[in-house]
């Protein structure tokens, strides 16, 4: 089989290619390195199965070529991260919306799979957790910035579903809570890349809001192997899926958690939400996934446990740090 996937360079896409290759397929990646990095594909490039190519997904041409010559299109070129959100929202919502569209009409010519990424945000206010598939989507004001990156997905994820019921393009719609692994940078306000880091560096961990606020945490093994699972079946063809871990931890909990795991000394520190992205800033207090419909379609729910998941994530920081300072240690004997 031949995949492209959008975004394939960034975290969740490059260890999705990664496991395609490893089981023999053939990969093409398109990323636009915004928010995705080289660094995260550099493994790959020496496979003769896999192609990239660094250009837009708005390169109209481009992506008529890639969707053509693909059997499986991999959508997840997307805004991400909440910093970039509240920072950039024209950005999120041109990404988000025109990306999918052109996906989507180029796809539909010959019918192309694609699966495309939505997220937990979608969900917004509504409080009746866990979170199943056909619950009410609840987002707040258009005045808040916020929800812009929520209201562009659920737009995607319309657009998709209007494709598939209106000119019959297969598509499945996932909805992806919380991925977390090594490669995850927390440069976007990404939660536990962030929290790891500060420990490991014995800095001050930040806690936004109250901390009370809780998340579930999904290893990126889990969720590629959901997304494999679901383009297998044709049964989920049409439909919309959560793929999530389900063991839930408040965020103060969480960053003491990492405190252990990692042995720091970090103190934690509160930062008011109006202090961390901007004032009148909305947060969803509960994120969990009900995972019933991806088990029953793929027979597979994630179950990596949230210490496993920290471990990995400190291991790859460290191994990063190690080979930094080998490459100054070189650097400095050369000289």
């Amino acid at each position: 089989m031949r995949y492209l996937i959008t975004g394939g360079a960034g975290f969740i896409g490059s260890h999705l290619a990664e496991s395609l290759l490893d089981r023999g397929d053939r990969v093409v990646l398109l990323d636009n390195l915004s928010t995705g990095s080289m660094d995260n594909i550099h493994h790959l490039k020496s496979s003769e199965r896999m192609e990239y190519h660094l250009d837009s997904i708005e390169n109209r041409q481009l992506v008529a070529e890639l969707v053509d010559d693909a059997d499986v299109v991999v959508h997840l070129a997307a805004a991400v991260g909440v910093k970039l959100i509240v920072e950039s929202p024209v950005k999120t919502i041109e990404t988000n919306v025109n990306g999918t569209q052109l996906i989507l009409e180029a796809a539909c010519k010959k019918k192309k799979l694609v699966l495309t990424a939505s997220t937990s945000e979608v969900y917004g206010k509504n409080t009746n957790v866990p979170f199943h598939e056909d619950a009410d989507l609840v987002l707040g004001p258009t005045t808040k910035g916020r929800w812009s990156y929520a209201a562009s997905k659920a737009l995607d994820e319309f657009l998709a579903l209007s494709y598939w019921k209106e000119k019959k393009l297969p598509v499945i719609v996932v909805r992806l809570f919380n991925t977390v692994g090594p490669r995850q940078t927390g440069r976007y306000g990404m939660v536990l890349p962030n929290f790891v880091k500060s420990a490991l560096d014995n800095t001050t961990i930040s806690v936004y809001g109250n901390g009370k606020q809780s998340r579930c945490f999904c290893d990126v093994r889990d969720t590629v192997e959901g997304l494999i699972r679901l383009m297998n079946t044709d049964r989920s063809i049409g439909e919309v899926i959560n793929v999530g871990n389900t063991e839930e931890i408040t965020i103060e909990a969480l960053a003491e958690r990492v405190k252990n795991r990692t042995g720091s000394s970090s103190p934690i520190e509160y930062v008011p939400y109006d202090k961390a992205y901007e004032p009148g800033f909305e947060d969803m207090m509960r994120r969990v996934p009900s995972v019933e419909k991806l088990q029953a379609l793929t027979g597979f729910r994630p179950r990596t446990s949230l210490d496993e998941i920290i471990d990995r994530v400190a291991s790859f920081f460290q191994q990063k740090l190690e080979g930094a300072d080998l490459h100054r240690v070189a650097t400095t004997s050369a000289d």
